[in-house]
């Protein structure tokens, strides 16, 4: 019988997820109960093949659920994307013990790509790793790794060894000597995400932890990483629209006027508002559907629709948060509202790299038939 990730999700949310959203976000703390439910649940092995005990889903149902836990907490929905993302490139080249703890729902991974040096040109890290017999010394100041700290491993990029090309990937532990979270998160939006710099100094790996082809980092970004990665952060900013959506909704029809015997979803002018941001939400749903088809039938325009669905979900998340903040005037500031987590969270999750500058620079380029790098 195949595995009901939706079933198992909803259910999650509703018992722990839901429950939990507003004291994580208030607190800024990491949401390790909720983790612990999606590992128990199954979830956290979803894309995990069958072979070493996980789900065997696809990159649908992985986005069906990060866009389900995002309706509740985007930083639970982003912590578990990362997790995805760095699953999918383990899946692919990683050792099978960890693929298969993983499958287990007993080991959490993210992604640490981001540094000071190359902002959102991830692809091209200014951290060195150096041979030193049969092991790797590593050396980084990687400015945001998701779960820093909380996650049992990262899969890490660095410049190559000996060989030519932008980039290497290496299987880190979290616990690995050298390794320091340099500073706990405190910001404005995706507050339990426990997303900090992490800086690497001669932190030694083994030599046998480096992720496919020394220098073939880059190949394992673009081709694996990055449909994963955009297609789930795209998921989780597409789950907070539909929830505010829903909350401005409620707080329409649920604030009366007595004076006038009629509600605010009488007023046109809030009703037209209100359909806008749902025009922007159907319309980000849409294509984010419509890129996990491109990917799973190989289409000509896959390409173009990764690089895509992150940007207008990020845009389409800043623009409907915007919208319910006008819409319930005072109210949304307040936070058993709801809006106005909504609000912070997606402004922190647009600006996550490939930010959506660099990703309109990209499209411009695919569209005039450039070269994008």
């Amino acid at each position: 019988m195949a595995f009901d990730h939706v079933a198992a999700v909803e259910t999650v949310r509703e018992n722990v997820i839901e429950p939990e959203a507003i004291d994580i976000d208030a607190a800024g703390r990491f949401p390790r109960a909720a983790m612990d439910a999606l590992a128990e649940a199954g979830l956290l092995g979803l894309i995990s093949s069958a072979e070493v005990g996980g789900a065997g889903a696809g990159l649908d149902a992985a986005a069906d659920v990060v866009r389900r836990i995002g309706r509740s907490c985007a930083s639970t929905a982003m912590v578990t994307a990362m997790h995805y993302s760095g699953t999918v490139v383990l899946e692919a080249v990683g050792p099978v013990e960890v693929r298969r703890a993983i499958a287990e729902g007993a080991h959490l991974t993210t992604l640490a790509f981001s540094e000071k040096g190359s902002r959102s040109h991830f692809w091209a890290p200014t951290s060195s790793a150096h041979l030193d017999g049969d092991e790797v010394v590593l050396d980084a100041r990687k400015s945001w790794i998701t779960a820093a700290g909380e996650a049992d491993s990262y899969v890490w990029s660095s410049q190559p060894v000996a060989a030519e090309g932008m980039s290497t990937l290496w299987f880190v532990p979290s616990d690995t000597e050298g390794l320091k979270v340099d500073a706990p998160f405190d910001g404005l939006g995706l507050r339990g995400n426990a997303s900090s710099p992490v800086s690497a100094a001669a932190a030694r790996i083994p030599a046998d932890h480096r992720l496919g082809d020394d220098g073939g980092g880059f190949d394992l970004m673009m081709g694996v990483v990055l449909p994963t990665f955009s297609v789930l952060n795209a998921a989780a900013s597409v789950g907070l629209m539909e929830a505010t959506v829903q909350l401005a909704a409620a707080h329409l029809v649920g604030t009366r006027l007595e004076h006038l015997d009629a509600t605010l979803a009488d007023d046109p002018v809030l009703r037209s508002q209100l359909a806008s941001a749902r025009f922007t939400t159907d319309a980000a749903a849409t294509l984010l559907s419509d890129t996990v088809a491109a990917l799973a039938e190989g289409r000509d325009d896959a390409q173009l629709r990764v690089l895509e669905v992150k940007a207008v979900a990020g845009d389409g998340a800043i623009s409907v948060t915007d919208t319910a903040m006008r819409v319930c005037g005072g109210s949304a500031f307040r936070k058993e509202v709801g809006v106005e987590r909504r609000f912070r969270d997606g402004r922190a999750a647009a600006v996550m790299a490939p930010t959506g500058d660099a990703l309109r620079d990209f499209v411009g380029k695919a569209v005039c038939g450039l070269p994008l790098f």
